[in-house]
């Protein structure tokens, strides 16, 4: 004799509004249309929101880089960098060049220790887009 015990689904929750999920597949994760919906763009909007504050930081470093080359320094304090606004963390480029590192903003490059960076040159870029060489 068998007997048979009828297992009941426990209802998967909306990952927006928290509600139960009543009806559709076992793995459904939202309740409507609306609520998914709103929900990928909250994701969206996060991240296209850290990748804004990263890049106003390195428009902020560049311009900064770029006045001290046009004032003809090539080596500042981190401490005067500072308090200029200078985020030495956020680069566009790191390498490690015969013992000491290299870093690089878009087309600016410089070295850094600890307490200033030095040797502010623009990288020369040779673009060439659409052009092959024969």
């Amino acid at each position: 004799m068998r007997h048979y015990v009828k297992l009941e689904r426990k209802a998967p929750v909306c990952l927006k509004c928290g509600d139960k999920i009543r009806y559709g597949r076992s793995d459904k994760k939202f309740c409507c249309e609306d609520c998914r919906v709103s929900y990928n763009n909250e994701v969206a909007r996060s991240g296209r929101g850290y990748r804004r504050r990263v890049l106003k930081i390195l428009l902020k470093n560049y311009d900064i880089l770029e006045g001290i080359m046009k004032d003809g320094l090539t080596t500042v304090d981190l401490v005067d960098l500072a308090s200029m606004g200078f985020v030495p963390g956020i680069v566009t480029s790191y390498h490690k060049v015969r013992g000491h590192n290299e870093y690089a903003c878009f087309d600016i490059k410089f070295k850094m220790t600890e307490s200033r960076i030095y040797g502010i040159t623009k990288i020369s870029l040779n673009l060439q887009i659409g052009k092959t060489d024969k």
